[in-house]
């Protein structure tokens, strides 16, 4: 059994969805008609392919080819390669949340959601090109409630000449442009919800790299000069980043500032400077004590920290002496 099988109660007639499964002895069920039931695993059975379409079509007179003749014809796939989440519907309310690789490359993943600034991991797994996974359910009754989906992935060739980086996409689902989404999506050439994750992969030659630069730093030699940076560093997240920070994450502010302070410090040390003041202000110290943490793992590079001047910052900022 997997997420998005369709199964049947073995002592009922009720038929729905697998949505997720709970411990190792029941299932999630969506019925039909969109709500959820748990039921243990041994009372349900996977319906095969070929009884699904069955149990559709008994009964049923199908109409003559001649007067479906004017029907329209499926959307054709857009979708160019890379890696995207799909919103596949299963009835007018379930959408099964689909990891889909439409790359040339294998594709590690794992998928999480978060709510309230609280992670949950759900899957992690791997997928051959050209291949998908059902990952999760959503009810669009539920769309206020849905969670911010997190999906971190690497993408890896056998014999491949490219190293390419670790990415992590998180999606915050919005009505105004969650329902303009919907197109034919690749691999399960089912009309979705699409979302992309990625763009191609870019092939990159080092000595292509190398020799550009160095044309370049002959027409402009200061643009590749390293910088100095200013004596007193805001780390204040309003200051480094133009997104507004009540979309952003507890963790994603944490991890952009932790970025800025590790980049002026080391420009700081590059360039000889004697000292280096960083400004993280005191809220609920979490900064403070990530930032004394990094300092205290570099001793053969600085001489000392302490807090600055309290007349000036209070206990806001922490001044760093350079050997």
């Amino acid at each position: 059994m997997n997420i998005g099988d369709r199964v049947r109660l073995l002592h009922g007639k009720e038929q729905g969805i697998i949505t997720q499964f709970i411990g190792n002895d029941q299932v999630e069920i969506a019925i039909d008609n969109d709500f959820t039931i748990l039921v243990l695993r041994r009372e349900v059975v996977v319906i095969a392919e070929e009884e699904d379409k069955y149990l559709k079509n008994v009964g049923v007179e199908q109409p003559a080819r001649e007067t479906r003749k004017n029907e329209p014809a499926p959307l054709p796939v857009t979708a160019t390669a890379g890696v995207y989440v799909a919103l596949v519907p299963q009835t007018e309310e379930l959408q099964a949340v689909t990891i889909i690789n439409f790359s040339d490359f294998d594709l590690l993943f794992t998928y999480g959601e978060e709510t309230n600034n609280r992670y949950k991991g759900i899957v992690s797994d791997k997928l051959t090109p050209k291949n998908s996974k059902v990952v999760s359910h959503l009810h669009l009754k539920d769309f206020d409630k849905w969670p911010d989906l997190v999906i971190q992935y690497l993408q890896h060739r056998v014999s491949g000449l490219t190293l390419l980086e670790p990415v992590v996409k998180r999606i915050k689902f919005k009505a105004s442009s969650f329902y303009k989404s919907k197109k034919m999506a690749p691999v399960v050439k089912k009309e979705a919800y699409l979302f992309s994750l990625d763009q191609k992969p870019v092939e990159v030659n080092p000595d292509k790299i190398l020799e550009n630069l160095t044309e370049a730093e002959t027409k402009n030699p200061e643009a590749y000069q390293l910088k100095m940076p200013l004596h007193e560093v805001d780390l204040h997240i309003e200051k480094l980043t133009d997104i507004d920070p009540a979309l952003m994450s507890n963790s994603e502010i944490l991890r952009t500032q932790l970025a800025v302070f590790q980049d002026n410090l080391d420009r700081a040390l590059a360039t000889n400077m004697h000292e280096i003041v960083f400004i993280h202000g005191t809220g609920n110290g979490v900064l403070r004590k990530e930032i004394q943490k990094i300092l205290s793992q570099r001793r053969t590079q600085i001489k000392y920290y302490e807090d600055a001047r309290k007349e000036k910052f209070g206990f806001g900022a922490t001044l760093v002496r350079l050997k």
